[in-house]
């Protein structure tokens, strides 16, 4: 009789631990589609250029670009730059920033298009709660920028990072090969001991990013390229010490530049202040579960490679 109570109390046990795994595959599964539908929805109301497209308002305004998340190459994004430039009824340009950094490349980009857009009509930079490293790249290429009290901006500098995992592999018996044409090819590799050699040429490699970057912000910040070096080690400004230093232009946000703009560059006030997002092609389904998933499981920034100028004190 207890072999049989036994028995009935560990399929008891059994169900219970399979109904467990079953409610949370169904909550994982909910949660899921959850994100995926919010996700489709969200892109599809926000497709095309938005309000600024041009196709749902046509008058005279003052376009609003956001720059944010992780900064990475996007020729969307240079096209419509390009597109704001061309465009007569935009009057001004207000680029709202808040992220980290991104690629070298990336915040080149975006400061080369800025740049040029600046030349044709009055840009302005907004800095949210953070704006540093390829971020502070794309600001300096606006007429003024402005920040809030609790911005942190600053972070000039590049980096490149890998890790050696000889020692782990040693310790579990795994001893890896590497056949390659030269010394410096697959460098950095984490399953080989750098050399001197090699760290120097890295070096050499991060070295001539950093020169190109504090180039732009002596040039575009008119201060002296050895004061801007003192600057660029890398380091995050608070709102008040970026202005002490000569980093940003003044404290405020949108309704503070868009005042500025009135009183230097005699854009009206009263103009409407319209959103302009970039005419990314629409993806299919599976592109799109293949998103959601990626970015639910994996963050953004495990998946940069290469030179960044980011700032990502959580790493």
């Amino acid at each position: 009789m207890s072999l049989d109570t036994d028995k009935l109390m560990e399929r008891r046990r059994q169900r219970r631990h399979t109904t467990l795994w079953k409610v949370v595959a169904a909550i994982f599964a909910t949660a899921f589609v959850a994100v995926l539908v919010m996700r489709t929805v969200g892109g599809d109301l926000g497709g095309g250029h938005g309000l600024g497209a041009g196709e749902l308002f046509n008058g005279k305004r003052i376009a609003r670009l956001h720059v944010s998340g992780l900064i990475l190459e996007d020729r969307y994004r240079d096209a419509l730059i390009q597109e704001l430039k061309d465009d007569d009824q935009v009057a001004a340009v207000v680029v709202a920033i808040n992220s980290p950094g991104g690629t070298v490349v990336g915040g080149e980009n975006l400061y080369l298009g800025l740049l040029d857009l600046a030349e044709q009509k009055p840009v302005v930079a907004v800095m949210g709660s953070t704006a540093t490293s390829a971020a502070y790249m794309t600001a300096i290429a606006t007429d003024r920028i402005f920040a809030r009290q609790g911005t942190l901006t600053g972070s000039i500098g590049v980096i490149m990072q890998t890790a050696n995992i000889t020692g782990m592999l040693e310790k579990i018996g795994v001893k890896p090969l590497t056949i390659k044409s030269g010394k410096f090819k697959a460098q950095p590799n984490p399953l080989e001991t750098m050399s001197d050699e090699a760290h120097a040429q890295l070096q050499s490699v991060v070295m001539d990013m950093y020169e190109l970057f504090v180039g732009m912000v002596a040039k575009q910040r008119n201060m002296d390229l050895e004061a801007t070096k003192i600057l660029a080690d890398g380091r995050v400004f608070t709102c008040k010490k970026a202005l002490n230093a000569g980093l940003i232009d003044a404290i405020g946000g949108e309704v503070e530049a868009i005042n500025w703009l009135e009183t230097e560059k005699g854009i009206k006030v009263d103009l409407p202040v319209v959103d302009e997002k970039p005419d990314y092609p629409r993806p299919d389904l599976f592109d799109r579960v293949l998103g959601a998933l990626g970015k639910t499981l994996i963050s953004e920034r495990l998946k940069l490679d290469g030179l960044l100028s980011v700032w990502h004190p959580g790493l």
